[in-house]
């Protein structure tokens, strides 16, 4: 998430300002064998984009399959550490503003699109079950942030930094799990499931030459982080229009490669702590309108090109603090929490979503609270 509880892809994820790529640039499809090593290589990727989003009452044989089970998974394949997120463990929390400038009221008319000031917390992560794994370039890198309007009401959201996701429904996520299983002899995936699945899914396939068309920014402070879902803003005089917003930073972009490598495991998170100390980050909240006919419940399939972007205001992060300190650790940035003049779209992710981050939160509520990997105070400017 996350974000909340939100995923982990070894992705080389869009970064431009001008959000997802259109429909009509679809990537070549894949040939003969290539395609069946690029779906084994990818399958791991895949295996912790799952994680956060998957709900199975209602969907999969609710009697056999629960949030509660699917929970149990992920601790069997990422291991159990007390107080942490099942997924997107490794984190370090932030504070800060968002200054509205008000272009956002004509679509909603919820508190936070006033012309005005609200105070910010959120949270940086990675996506992996396990707080104390190595930082990877290639990781989905998370951001949970819950704003607190002047009403007493919140607005929560869990982004990610990937332009589009690679499943449209619980029941590709499941598919994908269950074909992504290592294998016992090669603890890798097997190429054949994995073509199955990929043959079967045909729109996974798409997403994900979408997804890797681009290298992943350097770091947090200059990625782009995407909300993924559509959602529906209601304005003053009911009209109703379908949204999706990411955000966009103000600092430069820079590629992964152009960064080098390090071989220091929270190097992604150091480099984060390190610019936050320096100035403030900054980060432009865009809306893109939805038109007629454009998928509100598909998150595998972007807009075109073209559809109008409104500038809402600047998020802005002027302090960093470990999860040890912070508020942000007991959040639970559940996409649905949300004010009024923002409502669900139909995208079946979105109560998946809140399902498994509801499980996940209430498990580790009970929990002892262990420390964080992330300590900013080590961390010089």
């Amino acid at each position: 998430m996350a974000a909340g509880e939100d995923p982990k892809t070894a992705q080389g994820s869009a970064e431009s300002s001008g959000g997802a790529a259109p429909i009509e640039q679809r990537p070549a499809p894949l040939k003969g064998g290539s395609a069946l090593a690029r779906l084994a290589g990818i399958a791991v990727i895949l295996l912790g984009v799952v994680g956060a989003f998957l709900y199975l009452g209602g969907w999969l044989s609710p009697q056999k399959l629960t949030p509660a089970r699917f929970v149990d998974e992920f601790e069997r394949v990422n291991g159990k550490y007390s107080g942490f997120r099942r997924n997107h463990a490794k984190g370090v929390c932030v504070r800060g503003f968002f200054d509205s400038n008000g272009q956002g009221a004509r679509l909603s008319k919820a508190v936070v699109f006033q012309a005005g000031r609200v105070p910010v917390i959120g949270r940086f992560s990675l996506g992996n079950g396990d707080p104390h794994a190595s930082d990877e370039l290639s990781t989905v890198r998370g951001l949970g942030l819950q704003f607190s309007l002047s009403d007493g009401e919140q607005w929560r959201t869990a982004m990610i930094n990937l332009p589009v996701f690679p499943f449209k429904d619980p029941q590709a996520f499941y598919g994908n799990l269950v074909a992504s299983q290592p294998d016992p002899q090669t603890h890798k995936p097997d190429p054949a499931k994995m073509a199955a699945f990929a043959a079967k899914n045909p729109e996974t396939v798409k997403a994900l030459g979408i997804i890797t068309s681009q290298a992943p920014s350097s770091g947090f402070e200059n990625s782009t982080f995407y909300g993924l879902n559509a959602f529906r803003f209601v304005a003053a005089d009911g009209t109703s229009t379908p949204v999706r917003w990411m955000f966009v930073p103000v600092q430069p972009n820079e590629a992964a490669g152009a960064a080098g490598t390090s071989q220091d495991k929270n190097f992604l998170f150091d480099a984060l702590i390190a610019s936050v100390l320096q100035h403030p980050l900054q980060w432009h909240l865009i809306l893109t309108v939805g038109q007629p006919g454009d998928p509100t419940n598909d998150a595998t399939i972007p807009w075109p090109e073209g559809r109008e972007q409104v500038d809402a205001g600047t998020l802005t992060l002027d302090s960093v603090e470990s999860e040890e300190t912070s508020p942000a650790r007991d959040i639970n940035f559940d996409p649905l929490i949300l004010p009024d003049g923002i409502s669900p779209s139909d995208d079946p992710l979105l109560s998946a979503r809140s399902a498994i981050y509801s499980q996940s939160f209430t498990r580790r509520a009970g929990e002892t609270k262990e420390p964080s990997a992330i300590t900013p105070s080590e961390v010089r400017k």
